[in-house]
């Protein structure tokens, strides 16, 4: 049975069913020297095992540098202990291939990790994955010291007109021009995208329209983009992984769950350069279209050490978020702990949400945010006062419960900024104990329910809540805290 808005955990995803075979990679040529190049000797693995009817494909410890690699269904890729599966990033190795990335379908490099209408799908072991991310991404001169700026300049690589972004490579740097006008134009030509395979920096694993996944056991890290992109898949299992880029990553999302039902993630920490787990669902009217919204997700038991997000919902959601249980995690130095975000255009509906037993500490921007100007900045800073037609094209936040939430340093404690045209509705909060400069913002809201709210503000000046344009707000059982309408 599916549990209701009181938040109980949905039944376990269905695990892979994999035959008990064994393909050792150094049985068909693969060296770990960390100088071959491993690509044909590991995908023939992969290929032999797919062809005797699936099992396990081991990579024992040692360096094996390799080009993309191809999965298959029942099939299990082990990545041993001291084993680094080294994805190399000369950009020639990875063909273009149609993909999907930041809610839209469009031309990308095959993934490092790619596999396309699979099941029974896992990738195990206690080893590394790197995506080689460095050859890749390009790096905003704001994240950097001087020193390391100085650094990474020599290295090579090219600069944008104002000397601001690094890129790998010229024709990097060149592919988003070329990118740009072809959109403009309507292409939509293998052939005419060649010239921007440097800038089409694929995601380190994706996995489209997979049904029984299982992530479990390795590190991995140093993605060219996103890192784990599942898209449209069903029953997935992500547990004791951990999740590492640089923090300045551009992009560098941690796990990606996009249009997908039935996953559970558990157990895995995740230092990255952007959100770390984030529930998406297409990106407005292609989103729409698709009708595909991510559903029946639990998360627990996660660490996230820094990222733009710890939880997130969005922005990309224009199939819909509902159904989704999180629990007992916590999140120390990430910009915003629990994010919600959207921006006019992207439709859909975010519903049935329950979040409880989060711990956070040390927190960039908010605790809590549900941000629905979204601009692509790493806070919710941003809002206007005027509202517009309410259309196909308008989000909806609706009822979400957040409760025993306890936060220790933040620069605002809870922002709501809804939509005039659509206000946030139905949000209920529940023993919410933060310490931060700020205290609650509440914009264009309706129905909320703020219960046992503790709240230990440095800012002195201003309301410890205020709320703009919101209706029937309760605020119970709080200590004498009252509601200020500005």
């Amino acid at each position: 049975m599916m549990n209701d808005i009181q938040g109980q955990a949905y039944p376990v995803p269905e695990l892979p069913s994999i035959p008990e075979r064994t393909f050792h990679v150094t049985d068909y040529g693969a060296n770990g020297d960390g100088l071959s190049l491993c690509t044909a000797a590991i995908q023939a693995a992969l290929d032999d095992c797919a062809s005797s009817g699936g099992g396990m494909v081991v990579i024992p410890p040692g360096v094996w540098r390799t080009g993309p690699l191809t999965l298959h269904s029942r099939l299990n890729l082990c990545v041993e202990r001291g084993a680094l599966l080294q994805f190399d990033s000369d950009f020639t190795l990875y063909p273009l291939v149609q993909s999907h990335y930041e809610g839209n379908s469009g031309w990308r490099c095959q993934a490092p990790l790619d596999g396309a209408g699979l099941s029974d799908v896992a990738i195990t072991g206690q080893g590394i994955i790197d995506g080689g991310g460095e050859g890749w991404r390009p790096v905003k001169r704001f994240k950097m010291t001087e020193q390391q700026w100085d650094r990474l300049t020599a290295s090579g690589g090219a600069l944008d007109s104002d000397g601001e972004i690094w890129w790998p490579s010229l024709a990097a740097l060149e592919g988003e021009g070329i990118c740009r006008k072809l959109q403009d134009e309507g292409e939509t030509s293998r052939e005419a995208y060649m010239a921007a395979r440097a800038y089409l920096r694929p995601v380190l694993l994706s996995l489209r329209g997979c049904r029984r996944v299982l992530l479990e056991g390795p590190t991995f890290q140093n993605s060219p983009a996103w890192c784990l992109h599942p898209q449209g898949c069903e029953q997935i299992t992500v547990r004791n992984i951990r999740v590492r880029n640089p923090w300045y990553s551009q992009n560098g999302d941690g796990l990606d769950l996009e249009s997908c039902s039935h996953a559970l993630v558990e157990h895995c920490s995740f230092d990255v350069g952007d959100d770390a787990i984030c529930l998406k669902s297409g990106k407005d009217e292609e989103g729409r279209r698709l009708g595909m919204p991510s559903q029946y997700i639990t998360i627990r038991h996660c660490t996230v050490y820094h990222g733009h997000g710890g939880v997130v919902i969005g922005s990309e959601m224009s199939g819909g978020v509902r159904a989704v249980r999180v629990n007992h995690c916590t999140f120390i130095g990430t910009d915003i702990g629990l994010r919600f975000k959207s921006v006019r255009g992207r439709g859909g509906v975010v519903e049935d949400i329950v979040m409880e037993n989060i711990l956070m500490s040390g927190i960039v921007h908010e605790a809590v945010s549900f941000h629905l100007f979204y601009a692509g900045v790493e806070g919710s800073e941003g809002y206007m006062d005027d509202p517009v037609p309410v259309t196909e094209e308008t989000p909806v936040f609706r009822n979400i419960r957040l409760s025993n939430v306890i936060c220790r340093g933040a620069d605002t404690a809870l922002l709501v900024n809804g939509l005039p045209e659509m206000p946030l509705t139905d949000l209920g909060i529940t023993n919410f104990r933060a310490m931060s400069r700020r205290g609650i913002v509440l914009r264009n809201a309706d129905r909320l329910l703020l219960d046992e709210i503790v709240l230990h503000t440095e800012e002195q000046t201003q309301p410890k809540v205020a709320a703009y344009r919101c209706g029937d707000v309760q605020l119970i059982r709080s200590g004498g805290l009252s509601v200020t309408t500005i």
